[in-house]
């Protein structure tokens, strides 16, 4: 039997990108515009998904916390909430310190402006059953709830819920992103605003690399000041789980390889059995960092002002996305799309272009979340041999 072959997200994505380029400079305006009127019907799509997106997964993910409450576990998200807010203000003091000289002229955003773009030839309107906010204020409500009363009718409810949700994403919103994202460098390229934005998305993405690779230094160092270990040999055991994530671009098909080199810093293998899987589903502070640069480098690149009130709030508010968000390609910035739209006021166009330069970093996001999976796991067993 032949093994069918799978295309992964991030090479449909990275096509879709050259394809985009190239057809931009010669396609006639009408061709272009029909992916313009699916790429507006597929942000209209999104937008009705978000708040449901955020109501599927962050309320079961709440419930399921209190149901297997222990130390441990609470330890272990506290943790993972902490690197991933760490991950985030280093994000944001970086970008504020580096990318003004990367993206420095207000002509970059006269360039970026949205004049010369072309309009869909009709659009479908799909509101919202309910903004993001009450959607993240009724999954807390309904999380904490189902915790206190032990409904555990209202959490299958919201367990299949959540699988509704994941399917969607899947098999719907994942399959065609590479077309709207083609259509948006379709559209981007005919207005003659692909040179300059190219230009700086390279700087941008050596940047975010550079970074990612410090996050972690920064996490390996706290656990070996931690441990008493020395950080480096901790990192070094580590690689091997850190280049397999950079070929499957997931924490989950990971896990046996991350537990067998976390198991070889001596962690002990109840602690690393419980906290290894628990983590590549929570512990996303390489996407957080990734999804907070490149949200700033959008907002510079188009004029706007990075309010420090603003990014603190947004990064806080991530990072609880982030404990919730599905272990799947491209699953972390789809369900950032509710934080990006409703605190920052990302438009559908800002929000395809952050979903176009995230994924393509998308393999060393997952590399830095994996491989820092095993620093909090070193932490969690200091922890827990105190407590012996």
């Amino acid at each position: 039997m032949k093994k069918k072959f799978n295309l992964g997200l991030l090479p449909r994505v990275l096509i879709a990108i050259v394809l985009g380029i190239t057809l931009g400079n010669w396609m006639p305006h009408w061709g272009i515009r029909v992916f313009v009127t699916f790429n507006d019907i597929f942000s209209q799509l999104l937008s009705f998904l978000v708040p449901l997106i955020i109501l599927g997964l962050v309320a079961p993910a709440i419930a399921d916390m209190g149901k297997r409450a222990g130390k441990m576990l609470l330890i272990t998200v506290g943790m993972a909430y902490g690197t991933t807010l760490i991950s985030g203000f280093a994000a944001y003091g970086t970008s504020m310190g580096l990318f003004p000289m990367v993206i420095s002229s207000s002509d970059m955003a006269s360039e970026l402006a949205k004049d010369n773009a072309l309009t869909s030839y009709f659009t479908v309107g799909i509101p919202p059953l309910m903004s993001v906010m009450t959607a993240l204020f009724m999954a807390f409500l309904l999380g904490i709830g189902i915790t206190k009363i032990g409904g555990n009718s209202l959490k299958k409810m919201l367990d299949e819920f959540k699988d509704i949700i994941s399917l969607a994403i899947q098999k719907v919103i994942i399959p065609l992103l590479p077309l709207h994202i083609f259509g948006i460098f379709l559209n981007i390229t005919q207005s003659g605003q692909i040179a300059t934005m190219l230009s700086v998305f390279i700087k941008i993405i050596g940047i975010i690399f550079a970074l990612h690779v410090l996050v972690l230094l920064l996490q390996f160092t706290v656990a070996g000041i931690v441990t008493k270990r020395n950080p480096l040999k901790l990192l070094y055991n580590m690689l091997p789980a850190y280049f397999t994530a950079l070929g499957t671009q997931s924490s989950a098909a990971t896990i046996p390889v991350t537990l067998k080199q976390t198991l070889k810093n001596n962690v002990n293998e109840d602690v690393a059995g419980f906290v290894i899987p628990l983590c590549a589903t929570i512990h996303l502070s390489g996407s957080t960092l990734k999804i907070v640069s490149c949200a700033i480098a959008l907002i510079m690149m188009q004029g706007g002002a990075v309010e420090m009130g603003t990014m603190i709030y947004f990064i806080c508010m991530l990072g609880v996305i982030m404990v919730a968000a599905p272990g799947v390609p491209g699953g972390a910035i789809m369900a950032s799309i509710s934080v990006l739209q409703s605190i920052l006021g990302f438009d559908e166009s800002q929000v395809a272009l952050m979903i176009a330069l995230y994924i393509t970093m998308d393999n060393f996001g997952t590399a830095c979340n994996v491989t820092g999976d095993g620093a909090i796991a070193l932490i969690i067993d200091k922890i827990y041999k105190k407590r012996k």
